[in-house]
């Protein structure tokens, strides 16, 4: 099964966070599961804020993109898009906002859950909820809207 990252053209796909194009960056993917969305991602220990423990800021990006990746999911479902050959949706982030729950073991896979709260024509609100070891570590919300293809270039 492919990702959302892997149908978007090669022109959006050097995201740091999800960019498969970008052979620094996280490429993290998001699948459906069921109604929901998924996410995983495994830290390594470069990623560290105090020993044993992930680094907040990469907390906040697997949110945003685990959220841009579920709307562009949610966009693609909401108009009828058969998903192919780079035809994907793209989407950024207009607004995240974050909560740190509880302290994210470096130890373990990270998943990441989305929920679409709002969707429209040009824009998907997400809820996402962030997982380590079965416990609820992060929960945050993204705002993504659609971009046009010739955005960027």
């Amino acid at each position: 099964m492919k990702a959302i990252q892997d149908y978007y053209p090669d022109h959006f796909s050097h995201c740091y966070g999800c960019g498969k194009l970008n052979e620094h960056g996280h490429q993290i993917k998001t699948y459906w599961d069921g109604d929901n969305t998924i996410t995983r991602f495994v830290p390594k220990e470069y990623h560290t804020a105090i020993p044993g423990f992930v680094y907040g800021g990469l907390l906040a990006s697997l949110i945003d993109c685990h959220g841009t990746g579920s709307a562009a999911l949610a966009l693609a479902k909401n108009q009828g898009i058969e998903l192919s050959n780079q035809n994907a949706p793209r989407c950024v982030t207009a607004s995240l906002q974050v909560k740190y729950l509880k302290p994210t073991p470096i130890d373990s896979e990270i998943v990441i859950r989305g929920k679409i709260k709002e969707i429209s024509d040009r824009k998907a609100i997400v809820s996402s909820e962030l997982y380590a070891n079965d416990v609820l570590c992060v929960s945050g919300e993204v705002i993504s809207v659609l971009v046009p293809d010739n955005f960027g270039s």
